[in-house]
């Protein structure tokens, strides 16, 4: 049977989770939860183990946080105290014979045996999707965090993680310039993101790239050469060129020699033009090290937040940055609206291409269906 979501005054235990891909600022998300939970409310929280694992597996996986876990370096540290997983649907499990089973009711058996009265997730799109999904089929008071490098969750316009990434391709498009200039070199930079850009040109407008390709916008070869072509007219006989992982080539079709976006754009233009193209894969470096100012500010204002939420009763609701402050949506309109993607309209496009940076072709020929 569904559990009665709590009201405020009946919280006692909630329970806490990091989802899916780990990032910068998830330890100091958690952190200020515990924090604002325990000093302000006098509340136990419960820090579940590898995600939704944690209350599928038996014994449960958990561990009981108190302030004495948090010294000041768990707010600089990357990567999640917790740990995490972004493999094996509750829904759709995979077992080891090979088939799946619906294994969610292990997750609300699990959640109702700790005794917890609330829930906190901290995740990306799939990730609160799914625990939206899960904390529904309980009668689960959930509240959730939004976290993801890619900063592709709907209705946020920042989420937990995506600062310090684009500090970290930023960062590494200055130490390519000094090789590009050297050399006289073309050096691609292949930055995560999946389907949405906002990697790429906020670390294209940073760090003064010349080229910045996104998923968003339809770009040409000729037209990358013709830009290339411009600098050297100009005297420049370098370039720095940002790409996102998930921009497909012309064909529009995804490459099937296994090689990424980046490589591919490096063989192109080693065939096409006569000058020196490296090729500087970022991956999984986006990831981790210490968050930026930024990660850290949003996490703990986020954190504090879910926990007042779940404090007054107000569930299925996600905390969120909106004009200047925080503030929480419902979760379901959060899901409805889907990727958050680059405005190819927006300010960021718009000021690239102010500055003669290549953002791919004339975005009036599409149309922009991003949503904030």
């Amino acid at each position: 049977m569904p559990l009665g979501q709590p009201t405020p005054t009946s919280i006692k235990r909630i329970g806490l989770l990091t989802s899916g891909g780990d990032c910068s600022g998830l330890n100091a998300v958690i952190r200020a939860v515990v924090y604002r939970a325990t000093q302000t409310y006098g509340w136990q929280v419960f820090g579940i183990l590898r995600g939704t694992l944690g209350l599928m597996e038996r014994p449960l996986m958990y561990e009981e946080l108190s302030l004495s876990r948090f010294q000041g370096h768990m707010l600089r540290t990357g990567g999640t105290m917790l740990g995490t997983t972004s493999k094996g649907d509750p829904f759709h499990f995979p077992m080891p014979d090979g088939s799946f089973k619906d294994r969610s009711g292990d997750f609300v058996e699990g959640f109702q045996e700790l005794g917890i009265d609330a829930l906190i997730g901290i995740g990306g799109d799939g990730s609160l999707n799914l625990l939206s999904r899960l904390t529904k089929k309980g009668g689960i008071g959930f509240v959730g965090i939004p976290k993801t490098i890619d900063n592709d969750v709907a209705l946020t316009e920042f989420a937990v993680g995506f600062s310090t990434a684009v500090s970290v391709a930023t960062d590494s498009l200055d130490r390519l310039l000094s090789t590009a200039v050297s050399h006289n070199r073309v050096m691609i930079l292949e930055v995560m993101g999946r389907d949405a850009g906002h990697i790429a040109i906020g670390a294209g407008l940073a760090g003064g790239a010349d080229i910045v390709l996104l998923p968003e916008v339809p770009y040409s070869e000729e037209g990358i050469i013709t830009k290339l072509k411009s600098l050297e007219t100009r005297g420049q006989h370098h370039a720095l060129m940002v790409v996102a992982e998930g921009v497909l080539p012309i064909a529009g079709k995804k490459l099937a020699n296994g090689k990424g976006i980046g490589d591919h754009l490096g063989d192109v233009l080693s065939s096409r033009i006569d000058a020196d193209v490296r090729v500087t894969v970022l991956g999984h470096m986006q990831r981790g090290g210490a968050p930026s100012a930024q990660d850290r500010i949003l996490a703990q204002t986020f954190g504090t937040r879910a926990v007042d939420l779940a404090a007054q009763g107000r569930f299925d609701r996600m905390v969120a940055w909106r004009e200047r402050g925080v503030v929480d949506v419902p979760l379901d309109q959060v899901v409805k609206h889907g990727e958050r993607k680059v405005l190819v309209e927006g300010t960021h496009v718009r000021t690239a291409r102010a500055l003669g940076i290549y953002v791919g072709e004339d975005p009036a020929q599409f149309k922009a269906e991003s949503v904030l």
